[in-house]
């Protein structure tokens, strides 16, 4: 059962995915277009690999190698593997034809289907399928100095699978090649030689349609294009346009940038795609130090000390630009919904590219496209099929012209047949008149008698003479005029074609114009949305927040309000504090009082003396009790008081205690200790 069978041949490739955009249509097209962009992608490096284990090259692979190839698919994509759905998709069919029970039936349904954009890493997948494609298909010389490294040799696989066409086996044609070589030689500094490129193209009749990957990285590897440059900087434009074309890096550089909150200068390494500007604080990209999401509501503004009046720049005395701390003046602007991010470019030059290169950004997520080369390749195909249309017309209409120079040539072959015919006539008109001269004189030599008969007879010869010239006339007047009918048959020719030229000019204008008003028709219709939007959220936050200063002006009226209560009780406090205080200190004065009291009671009265009558000093002090408001309040206030009282509390008690004893000493019953 391992030893199943699985052709993928190529035209069952292109039928299965015609079928599955079929089925992806129904989806919303906004999602349908990237979907089937990220599909074909994928489905190109997926078939190298695929092709690869083909080791026979029958078009089959065994059941082992798909499940491996299957479950390495499962983990760079990072989708869950369901190593049992081979077997059962297998089950039934030992041939596995691709219509019904191919590998790409379980390919789309068990891996494709499930792949979400963004949760994997697309350059992994590419390493696996080339790690596989690589060991069958790239073989090199390794001592030749003009082999390119394997990473090299990856990034131009990719570079391929990207410019080549949606057609299987893929292919790369000329004008793709072309541009590819174009842009590498501009990365390493040098002009691109065609004639070479146009030689290898003219060897062989089969490659003008279009090169293979092998045939490509061979012509690479050949030296042909990098003859004479060291391999750092072959390696260094390879990368870079890799990151350009695959990576979609619109442009990458060095910029200063002016800081949010400490407002100074600092030099970082920016690199710009279609849908964000990142900036690091260095060229391995490593550190970043922020990312500014780019959309329609971007835009980019230089800053400049000079202004457009009428057709001549002046300087800009109104708003004129003076140079920062640092001498930056190759400013400009990025302006986002929340931030305006101020940098600096190193000339004027680099402004310029970083303001295009940035416009060109929004441009793209406003139109909807997530990379711009694979815009600008859909254009050369586009062009491509218009230069193929216009060929094909081309080739239509000198058909059309050879047929009519063949009606010419019939035309003309017929006028020369008339030609012959009266060469003919006069030829015969001639030997008639030979004859008839030469029955004349034999007439007139026989038949003298007969002169008069003879004279007759010679003035009917020259009236039909006569006749036979006039008839020649009328001939060559029809021959006239058949060459001026050619000519004007040829000048209604010549003019019909021109107007044919002339009204397909003005269609393809006119079909331009209607594209470029529905075009404009779309993003004036987006933007009207936009702003209605915008307005009724504007609403919405005005009223909300209407209504959070209503709440917090009700919320301070409450809190002024309790405010004014409690200073109401405060004051309360502080005057029932002060009487307290002086209770207190009245309280004080009258403790002391009646410490000297007790002293002079504490002396033993002798013999004969007279007992001190306590009733006028005991008449004006009056013993605090613990209901005195003052005292309470004291005692709440802190624990010094607290320990006053319980003081004046014990000197009463003893007080007490003494007047009793001296009572009891005036009536004789004291006691003695």
């Amino acid at each position: 059962m391992d030893d199943l069978q699985v052709s993928l041949p190529a035209g069952a490739l292109c039928e299965q995915q015609r079928e599955e955009e079929e089925t992806w249509r129904r989806k919303p097209e906004s999602n349908f277009a990237a979907d089937m962009d990220l599909r074909s992608e994928l489905l190109k490096s997926i078939w190298y690999g695929f092709t690869a284990l083909d080791l026979e090259k029958s078009g089959k692979v065994s059941k082992s190698q798909l499940k491996v190839l299957s479950h390495n698919l499962c983990t760079v994509l990072s989708i869950p593997h369901d190593p049992v759905a081979l077997e059962e998709h297998f089950r039934d069919d030992d041939d596995g034809p691709v219509s019904s029970q191919g590998y790409m039936p379980y390919l789309n349904k068990y891996i494709l289907d499930k792949v979400i954009e963004g949760s994997f890493i697309k350059e992994n997948v590419d390493e696996l399928c080339w790690t596989l494609t690589a060991k069958k298909n790239y073989q090199t010389d390794k001592t030749s100095s003009t082999v390119l490294p394997e990473k090299d040799a990856f990034r131009l696989w990719c570079l391929f699978n990207f410019l080549s066409e949606d057609k299987y086996p893929l292919v790369m044609v000329p004008d793709e090649v072309e541009y590819l070589l174009k842009k590498i030689c501009m990365g390493m500094s040098i002009e691109f030689n065609c004639v070479e490129l146009e030689d290898f193209f003219s060897q062989d009749s089969v490659q003008q349609s279009g090169i293979t990957v092998w045939v490509f990285l061979a012509m690479m590897n050949s030296g042909k294009i990098t003859r004479g440059i060291e391999k750092s900087i072959i390696s260094m434009a390879i990368e870079e346009v890799y990151r350009e074309i695959v990576g979609d890096v619109l442009k990458e550089g060095y910029l200063w940038k002016k800081g949010q909150l400490r407002r100074n200068w600092k030099e970082r390494w920016f690199t710009l795609r279609p849908s964000n500007l990142s900036y690091y604080t260095g060229e391995d990209r490593k550190d970043c130090q922020g990312n500014i999401v780019l959309d329609g509501n971007c835009c980019v503004e230089e800053v400049d000390d000079q202004i457009l009046f009428g057709s001549k720049w002046i300087k800009n005395v109104f708003n004129p630009v003076l140079p920062d701390r640092d001498g930056k003046r190759c400013m400009f602007c990025l302006k986002t919904l929340s931030k305006t991010y101020e940098m600096s470019a190193s000339d004027t030059k680099q402004r310029q590219e970083w303001t295009t290169a940035i416009q060109t950004a929004i441009r793209l997520h406003v139109e909807g496209k997530t990379s711009l080369h694979k815009d600008l390749k859909m254009k050369r195909r586009e062009q491509r099929e218009q230069r193929e249309k216009r060929q094909q017309a081309k080739e239509e209409e000198l058909h059309r012209l050879r047929a009519l120079q063949e009606e010419r040539e019939r035309k003309l072959a017929e006028l020369d047949l008339l030609k012959e015919a009266q060469k003919q006539a006069q030829a015969l008109l001639e030997q008639d008149e030979q004859r008839r001269r030469q029955q004349h004189e034999q007439l007139q030599r026989a038949l003298e008698v007969q002169l008069r008969e003879a004279e007759e007879a010679r003035v009917s010869m020259q009236a039909e003479m006569a006749l036979k010239e006039e008839e020649a006339e009328r001939q060559r007047k029809r021959i006239q005029e058949l060459e001026e009918m050619q000519k004007r048959l040829e000048e209604a020719l010549q003019q019909e074609i021109k107007a044919r030229r002339d009204e397909e000019a003005f269609r393809y204008a006119q079909a331009g114009l209607l594209a470029e008003e529905e075009e404009k028709m779309k993003a004036l219709m987006r933007l009207q949305e936009e702003q209605e939007e915008y307005i009724l959220k504007t609403q919405r936050e005005k009223q909300e927040l209407k209504q959070e200063m209503e709440a917090k002006s009700r919320s301070l009226d409450e809190a002024q309000r309790q405010l004014e209560e409690v200073r109401a009780n405060r004051h309360r406090v502080d005057q029932d504090v002060v009487a307290a205080q002086r209770k207190l200190r009245q309280a004080s004065t009258n403790v002391k009082h009646w410490n000297v009291q007790m002293n002079r009671l504490m002396r033993p009265i002798g013999p004969g003396e007279k007992r001190p009558s306590l009733g006028s000093s005991f008449s004006s002090f009056q013993i605090p009790t613990q209901r005195d408001p003052g005292l309470r309040l004291r005692r709440r206030s802190g624990s010094e008081d607290q320990d006053e009282e319980s003081k004046e509390n014990v000197d009463t008690r003893a007080g007490c205690d003494l007047e009793k004893r001296h009572s009891h000493a005036s009536n004789g019953d004291m006691d003695i200790p």
